[in-house]
C-alpha cells in the first residue's frame, strides 16, 4: 500500500500507510518524485496554535468564534504544500495530460496524488523540479507589490525564510537602492548577500534592537540629534516636526510571522514610510507596541496576502497573472532558487525531517523531500 506523511497529533508526524481512491473520470494519477512542506503557515496547524480554530467568514469579511469548544484542527492531518510527478493514469475525461506527462502542484507529501486535472500544471522542460516547488513562496513574496517599492527606495526585508529571501530578490528587481536583511540565522543571511542584499542583520546582536540599528545604517549625518526649532503655537498646539530627518528605510517588508520582528519592522521604518505584512501570525501579538513609532509617525501599514481576492489593482492584476510571473521568473532564473530546497531527504526519513524543521528551523529554509 502507499503512504503518506501526516500528523497523528499536534508535533507528531508518521507515514501511514493509505488506500487508493478509484480514478475519477477528469482526475489523474501521479506519482510523487520531490515535495515540500510550507514551513511558516503549514507549521502553525501542524502545532495547533489556538488562533487556527478561528475561521474566517468571506460573507462576513472577519474572523469568527467557533460554536463549540472543539475548535482546534483535526487530527491526523495530512502535510505538505507542493510536489512534482509523474502521471501514470488518466481518466476517461481528461484534456490536457497523458501518461508520462511531469507535473506539479499544491499537493501533500504522500507517494501518489489523485487529483482533479486542474489542480496540476504541466511541468515546463526550463523549469527544475526544486524550483517548481518554490512557486508558492515566490507568489506569496509577489504580494509585496502591494507596498509600491519604486526606483532608488531603501527596502528592509525582516525574516529569510523562502518568502523572504524572494523579496529580497523582488526588491532588488523592484529597483531597490538598498536592500537589507535580517535574520537571527546566519546561513539565511548567508543567502541574502548572494541573493542581492547590501546589508545582513543579526537581529540579535548589541542590543537586539534592529530596528535603531537600520535607522543609524540609513543616517547620512553625523548621527547627532540636530536641535528642534521652536514653530508656531497654533491653537494652543505647537507646531512642530516629528522626525527632524528621513531616517529609516522607505518600505519594509515582515515575512517571518514573528511579531516582535513585526514591531522591529515598524521601528526602522521612516516617517510616512511603508510595512508590508506578508507573514501569518499564529499567535497573540505579544511584543508589538503601536503607542512608539507606529503612533507618531504616520505609517502605511499594508497586509499582502496574495490568495485575498481581489487583489487591490484588480482586474488589471489576477492570482492567474501573479503565478504566471512567478512561473516565468522561475524558469528564466530572474529569480534563483539555488540553495533554498535544503535539506533533501528520503521519503523514509521524512517524518524526522519534519521534526526536525518545527524543532530546529536553522537547519533549513525549505525541506525537499525525494521518493525513491
Amino acid at each position: 500500500m502507499p503512504r503518506e506523511l501526516i500528523a497523528v497529533a499536534p508535533r507528531t508526524p508518521q507515514l501511514r500507510e493509505y488506500d487508493e481512491s478509484p480514478l475519477g473520470g477528469s482526475q489523474i494519477r501521479v506519482v510523487t518524485e520531490l515535495a515540500s512542506p510550507k514551513h511558516g503557515t503549514e507549521l502553525v496547524g501542524y502545532r495547533n496554535d489556538p488562533v487556527t480554530s478561528r475561521p474566517y467568514d468571506p460573507a462576513w469579511g472577519a474572523v469568527m468564534p467557533r460554536p463549540s469548544a472543539e475548535s482546534l484542527l483535526a487530527f491526523p492531518k495530512p502535510l505538505g504544500n507542493m510536489a512534482v510527478g509523474v502521471v501514470t493514469e488518466i481518466g476517461p475525461e481528461v484534456s490536457r495530460f497523458q501518461a508520462g506527462d511531469r507535473v506539479f502542484g499544491h499537493f501533500p507529501i504522500r507517494e501518489t496524488q489523485t487529483v482533479d486535472e486542474s489542480r496540476a500544471d504541466l511541468l515546463p522542460d526550463e523549469l527544475s523540479p526544486e524550483a517548481a516547488l518554490c512557486l508558492d513562496p515566490v507568489v506569496m513574496a509577489l504580494a509585496m507589490r502591494d507596498a509600491g517599492i519604486t526606483l532608488g527606495d531603501r527596502v528592509a526585508v525582516f525574516g529569510l525564510g523562502a518568502i523572504g529571501l524572494f523579496a529580497v530578490q523582488l526588491a532588488r528587481l523592484a529597483g531597490a537602492y538598498r536592500v537589507i536583511a535580517v535574520d537571527p540565522i546566519e546561513g539565511r543571511r548567508e543567502l541574502a548577500r548572494r541573493f542581492g542584499a547590501d546589508i545582513v542583520l543579526d537581529p540579535t546582536d548589541g542590543d537586539g534592537d534592529a530596528g535603531l540599528a537600520i535607522r543609524r545604517l540609513t543616517d547620512s549625518g553625523s548621527g547627532e540629534t540636530p536641535p528642534q526649532p521652536a514653530g508656531p503655537i497654533v491653537g494652543g498646539y505647537a507646531e512642530q516636526p516629528s522626525q527632524l530627518s528621513q531616517l529609516g528605510v522607505d518600505v519594509a517588508v515582515e515575512t517571518s510571522g514573528s511579531v516582535p520582528a513585526l514591531h522591529q519592522a515598524v521601528r526602522a521604518t521612516r516617517y510616512g514610510g511603508t510595512v508590508c505584512v506578508i507573514s501569518y501570525y499564529g499567535r497573540e501579538a505579544t511584543g508589538l507596541h503601536l503607542g512608539e513609532e507606529f503612533h507618531i509617525n504616520r505609517l502605511t501599514l499594508v497586509s499582502a496576502r496574495a490568495q485575498s481576492l481581489p487583489m487591490r489593482d484588480a482586474p488589471a492584476w489576477t492570482l492567474e497573472r501573479l503565478v504566471t510571473l512567478g512561473l516565468d521568473w522561475l524558469a528564466s532564473g530572474r529569480v534563483t532558487t539555488e540553495g533554498i530546497i535544503n535539506p533533501i531527504v528520503s521519503f523514509e526519513d521524512s517524518a524526522n525531517a519534519y521534526r526536525m524543521i518545527d524543532e530546529h528551523p536553522e537547519r533549513s529554509i525549505k525541506l525537499g523531500v525525494r521518493f525513491p
